[in-house]
C-alpha cells in the first residue's frame, strides 16, 4: 500500500514539473516576442521621423531623387495658343532678318498647326512681302572698315609715342555707336562677303567660278559689308584704353575682357563684336540672314588677345589652353554669324616684299594661325597692300596664285571710294573703307572732297575731345 502511494506521488511529481517547464517556455517565448514587436516598432517610428524630417512623406509621394531632378515633375502644361504665340515670335524674328523663307518653314514645321488662322496668316504676310522685295546690284556693295576701338580716350591720348597712330587709325566707342545708328537710319544692311559673291560648281564641266549673289531686300534697303582689322590686342596696347583679349560670355557668346590697374579682370562692351551683337539684338533688321562682320587677325603675337605663336613658347605657361580657347573663340564667332579672315601671318605690305618673305608669310599663317581659327578663304590686305593694280588678277600672277591655292577668295584692299567690286572668274575683290579719325577729319577739313557723307555727317560723329595733331599717315 505504501508502495503505491509513493508510485502515485512521483508520478503526480513529474506532471508538476512538465507543466512548470510548459510555462517557463510560454513566458519565454512571450518575451522573445514582446521583444520582437518592440523592435518593429522602434523602428516603424524611427523610419516615419525620418522620413518627415527628409521631406519623403509628402502628400505627392514624391521621393528625394524625385524633387531634386526637374525632369522627374510634371512640366506645366502650355496651351496651343501660347505655344502658336512663340512659333510666331521665332518666326517674325527670322523674317526680321530678310529671311522669309526660313519663317515661312518654321510655321509650316508644325502639322498640328498648318491650319490655325494665326500660323496662315502670318504665312501669307511673309509671302506678300517677299513679293516686295528688290534685287541688290552686288557690283555697288560698299565695304567700310574699323580698328581696335578706344574704350578710355584718357589712356589712348596720353601724350605718348603711340598717341598719334591711336588717332589716326582707331576709332572710339562713342564713334562707333553713332555710326552705327546713322547708317541704320540711312537703310543700311550688314551682309556677309558671302552674299555678295559665292563659289560655284558647273554640275557638267565640273568648274568652278565667282558668281553673284542674290541680296534680296525691301525697297529703300541697302547692303553694306563691315570689317575689324587686327583683333589681336597687341602687347603694346595693353594700358592704352583698349580690351585686353576676346572670352566667351556666360551666354555662350563672344565678348570682350580688360584687365584693370588693380590686376582684376573685367567683362564688357570693350570693342566692336559685344557692341555690334547688342546693336543687332534692338535693330535685327540690320542684319541680313544673321550677317555680322568679318574679323581678322594677324599671327605674330598670337590671336584674340592670347600669345599663342611658337615664339611664346616657355615664355607663355599656358600656351596650350590658350590654343584651345582661341579654337573655342572662333567656333564661338562663326556660329554667331560673324566671318573669319586672314590679315596676314607678319602684317607686311603681300605686293612688296619679296617672294620668299612673301611664302613664309602665308605659309606661318597657314601653319600656326589657320590650324587654330579654321580655314578661312578671305584675305585683308594688310595697309591695302595688293598684290596686283586694279584689274583682275591674272593665271600668271604668282603671288595671287599661291594664295589661292591656300584656300583664298576673298581678296580685300583699302579704296576711299564709296564701292570697288570686282568679280573674276575664280575670286571676288572688294574695295575697303577705313571709319577711323584721319579719314573724318579729313573730310571736316575738306567738305568739297568728302567720302563719308553717303554714310554719316563726320561733323556729328567726330569726337571733339580727339588730339588737335592728327600728322599723315606714312606706311
Amino acid at each position: 500500500m505504501s508502495d503505491l502511494k509513493e508510485s502515485n506521488f512521483h508520478s503526480e511529481l513529474i506532471k508538476k514539473r512538465k507543466k512548470l517547464k510548459q510555462r517557463q517556455m510560454i513566458q519565454v517565448v512571450g518575451i522573445y516576442c514582446f521583444i520582437i514587436v518592440l523592435i518593429g516598432v522602434v523602428a516603424f517610428g524611427t523610419y516615419q521621423i525620418i522620413k518627415a524630417v527628409s521631406g519623403t512623406g509628402n502628400n505627392s509621394g514624391q521621393t528625394a531623387s524625385q524633387e531634386n531632378n526637374p525632369e522627374s515633375q510634371t512640366q506645366p502644361q502650355i496651351s496651343d495658343e501660347e505655344e502658336i504665340k512663340a512659333l510666331i515670335q521665332q518666326a517674325d524674328r527670322l523674317a526680321a532678318g530678310y529671311d522669309y523663307d526660313k519663317a515661312i518653314e518654321l510655321l509650316s514645321s508644325d502639322a498640328r498647326y498648318t491650319t490655325r488662322p494665326e500660323i496662315t496668316a502670318a504665312i501669307a504676310g511673309y509671302e506678300e512681302t517677299k513679293t516686295t522685295l528688290v534685287k541688290a546690284d552686288v557690283t555697288k556693295v560698299p565695304h567700310v572698315f574699323f580698328h581696335t576701338l578706344i574704350y578710355d580716350k584718357s589712356k589712348a591720348f596720353d601724350g605718348d609715342d603711340r598717341q598719334m597712330g591711336y588717332n589716326q587709325v582707331m576709332t572710339t566707342i562713342g564713334e562707333f555707336e553713332k555710326m552705327l545708328d546713322e547708317m541704320y537710319k540711312r537703310g543700311f544692311v550688314l551682309v556677309k562677303i558671302h552674299d555678295v559673291g559665292y563659289e560655284s560648281t558647273d554640275s557638267q564641266t565640273g568648274e568652278t567660278k565667282m558668281v553673284k549673289g542674290d541680296i534680296m531686300l525691301p525697297p529703300g534697303k541697302k547692303p553694306i559689308v563691315m570689317s575689324q582689322d587686327d583683333v589681336n590686342y597687341y602687347p603694346y596696347m595693353q594700358k592704352d584704353g583698349f580690351a585686353n583679349r576676346l572670352v566667351i560670355g556666360d551666354d555662350g557668346r563672344v565678348t570682350c575682357e580688360m584687365d584693370l590697374d588693380d590686376g582684376s579682370k573685367v567683362r564688357g562692351d570693350y570693342d566692336l563684336i559685344p557692341i555690334l551683337n547688342k546693336f543687332i539684338d534692338a535693330h535685327p533688321d540690320f542684319s541680313y540672314r544673321g550677317a555680322k562682320a568679318i574679323i581678322a587677325v594677324t599671327g605674330y603675337e598670337g590671336v584674340y588677345g592670347y600669345r599663342t605663336t611658337p615664339s611664346y613658347e616657355g615664355k607663355n605657361p599656358n600656351i596650350e589652353s590658350d590654343k584651345q580657347t582661341v579654337r573655342e573663340i572662333a567656333e564661338a564667332l562663326k556660329k554667331d554669324g560673324w566671318e573669319l579672315a586672314s590679315h596676314s601671318w607678319g602684317h607686311k605690305h603681300l605686293g612688296r616684299i619679296d617672294m620668299d618673305h612673301f611664302k613664309a608669310d602665308c605659309d606661318k599663317w597657314n601653319n600656326e594661325v589657320n590650324s587654330l581659327i579654321g580655314p578661312v578663304d578671305i584675305l585683308l590686305y594688310p595697309f591695302g597692300t595688293d598684290v596686283a593694280d586694279w584689274h583682275p588678277y591674272k593665271a600668271d600672277n604668282e603671288r595671287y596664285k599661291y594664295m589661292y591655292n591656300l584656300g583664298f577668295r576673298y581678296f580685300c584692299t583699302v579704296d576711299s571710294s564709296e564701292y570697288w567690286v570686282q568679280f573674276g572668274t575664280d575670286n571676288l575683290r572688294m574695295g575697303r573703307r577705313n571709319l577711323d579719325g584721319y579719314r573724318m577729319k579729313t573730310d571736316i577739313d575738306n567738305p568739297d572732297k568728302a567720302k563719308l557723307t553717303d554714310l554719316f555727317d563726320p561733323n556729328e560723329v567726330y569726337d571733339k575731345s580727339r588730339p588737335a595733331e592728327m600728322g599723315v599717315i606714312t606706311s
